[in-house]
């Protein structure tokens, strides 16, 4: 422990940078954007684009345009076969590809190079040695962090395909391992449920946990549930020295498992089923009795979880990990049960756009020091993968100021997009999936809207006017889910692993659209012509609205 303590205290000084960084935000992050294009200039897009010409930010701003993913996408696509130099310079190697949800039929393969790879744990590590100074404790105890496999894939062109975490995870010091719990094999466990159940197995093994991190609150819902319902199973394989036979995975990563699971513990197991026993059920806050902070994500769609969260967990500390997504890691919460965190203006080149222009043919373009307090803005990246000025659609506040960084909370994915656990729907997949499915039953509906519920687990509901067979509905919305997962790998993921419920179908009384829009078109003076009927939704009051005409605002 006393090296662990030393190793936190002499790699403090990466948090001290952290922060004089952010005073001096406005020159760093010019510093940070033309370092960035020199280094891929000679590159097919950089000789395309005139990247070794731009000399100002006006001049970048002129030459570059705002951009989703799909102005990028040509060039990633050779990049995935193997023709590195059509996005980057020679000093750029492409370590694998993260994938995320697109907002078409195409998932989006987020280039992580070498350089993206470096600023993205470095940013990590601000985060973390940030938690364990003020939490010392968690150095005597071990830290439950659940990744994922970054190897799933191959693209053409040999590179992985998969998510950043298990890399950084294969990567990560070794006396980091004095600390973390979970071998890395378990991040190759693909059956959702057997790698719960395989982490269950070796976590509850042991009583000095201090500290749980995933991004969703729901995984550490439906971690706990599952322990309480495979209790006499789990109990069993830790008297056994077992793993239990219905648990799904090769035998490869079985044998390397060995190690950990086969020693019996028939102590600990009696120590468990007595707590089951004394308590009626076998929560995480009674079998951890040491956990004292969760870090999770625990704003904006997230929030209305941390309740449930804390009933199973007990009186814990959270330490939101900020702002990230495959694009990158954007913002670094420095403060306990706080979702709003340091722009990390080291890493990125961020623009901002005032979110009542967005979308506007010239919206106002602000660099990260030029953002006032209390307003909402769209964030804009350019980033180590090459993509440049890429608008991810997300919506943040600015709550105040670190230096000249601002401090942003994160508020909702923008219009057309909802992500209420992660899932980053579109309205174009929807559209695209709902027609779809109405093809396969000869159904026509002329509106529809697919609105968030939230519950436990959430879901969403399809809103369409007339009655349909219970039998219709369930196989219509079965359909919708099925054509939805083929286009949206996050959406997949968040159904396969229970952290949402599959769609279901709401039917509304004749004339409901009929009186929606004209609500809306009388509330906003828009003509019919300019008016577009929303075929998804991301406010959570949207159904409940519909059903109260009169609280349409």
């Amino acid at each position: 422990m006393i090296e662990r303590r030393l190793y936190v205290a002499w790699k403090q000084h990466i948090v001290r940078r952290f922060r004089r960084n952010a005073q001096r935000a406005a020159s760093l992050q010019r510093e940070l954007l033309f370092e960035k294009l020199r280094r891929e200039a000679d590159s097919d897009f950089g000789r395309e684009h005139g990247l070794d010409k731009i000399r100002t930010v006006e001049e970048f701003r002129r030459q570059l345009p705002l951009a989703n993913y799909e102005y990028y996408r040509p060039y990633v696509e050779r990049v995935k076969n193997g023709d590195v130099r059509a996005l980057y310079g020679p000093s750029t190697k492409v370590l694998m590809f993260a994938m995320t949800s697109g907002t078409t039929s195409a998932s989006k393969y987020i280039p992580v190079t070498n350089h993206f790879f470096r600023e993205y744990r470095r940013s990590w590590n601000v985060w973390g040695l940030n938690v364990y100074k003020n939490h010392p404790e968690l150095l005597r105890l071990k830290t439950l962090q659940f990744s994922s496999d970054w190897q799933q894939t191959r693209t053409p062109g040999g590179y992985y395909c998969g998510n950043i975490s298990g890399l950084a995870a294969d990567t990560r010091p070794w006396i980091a391992n004095l600390v973390f719990m979970l071998p890395t094999a378990i991040n190759k466990i693909s059956d959702a449920e057997s790698k719960q159940y395989t982490a269950l197995r070796l976590a509850m093994a042991r009583n000095d946990v201090g500290i749980a991190i995933t991004a969703n609150p729901l995984t550490l819902i439906g971690l706990a549930r599952m322990a309480d319902q495979h209790k006499e199973s789990l109990i069993r394989d830790i008297h056994n020295g077992s793993l239990s036979s219905h648990v799904q995975m090769k035998d490869e990563i079985r044998r390397k498992l060995n190690s950990r699971i086969g020693k019996a513990d028939p102590r600990r197991a009696r120590e468990l089923e007595q707590m089951a026993d004394r308590e009626g059920h076998l929560w995480p806050r009674d079998y951890w009795p040491q956990m004292s902070v969760l870090a999770i994500w625990t704003g904006a769609a997230m929030a209305p979880y941390v309740p449930q969260v804390q009933e199973y967990f007990g009186d814990v500390t959270f330490r939101d990990h900020g702002l990230s997504a495959s694009e990158g890691r954007m913002t670094t919460p420095l403060e306990a049960n706080c979702s709003a965190g340091v722009l990390d203006v080291s890493t990125h080149y961020f623009e901002f756009i005032p979110e009542e222009e967005h979308g506007s043919p010239n919206p106002t373009i602000l660099e990260a020091h030029e953002l006032e307090q209390d307003r909402n803005y769209f964030l804009v990246m350019s980033t180590s993968s090459a993509l440049w000025r890429h608008d991810i659609h997300d919506v943040v506040k600015c709550v105040g100021f670190e230096g000249q960084a601002p401090i942003l909370d994160f508020m909702n994915k923008g219009a057309h997009y909802s992500s209420m656990t992660g899932e980053k729907l579109s309205e174009n997949q929807v559209v695209n999936a709902v027609r779809a499915a109405m093809r396969e039953f000869d159904l026509k509906f002329e509106f529809f809207t697919l609105a968030p519920v939230f519950g436990d687990p959430p879901h969403y509901e399809l809103l369409v006017e007339g009655d349909l067979d219970a039998t219709v509905k369930q196989q219509f919305a079965e359909a919708i889910d099925r054509h939805l997962a083929e286009m949206n790998c996050e959406y997949d993921n968040r159904i396969e692993t229970g952290r949402m419920h599959g769609t279901m179908i709401r039917s509304l009384p004749p004339g409901s659209w009929t009186a929606f829009h004209n609500e809306v078109l009388s509330r906003e003076g828009a003509s019919l012509e300019q008016f577009k009927h929303p075929c998804l939704t991301n406010k959570l009051d949207f159904i409940d609205r519909m059903q109260n005409p009169s609280r349409v605002h």
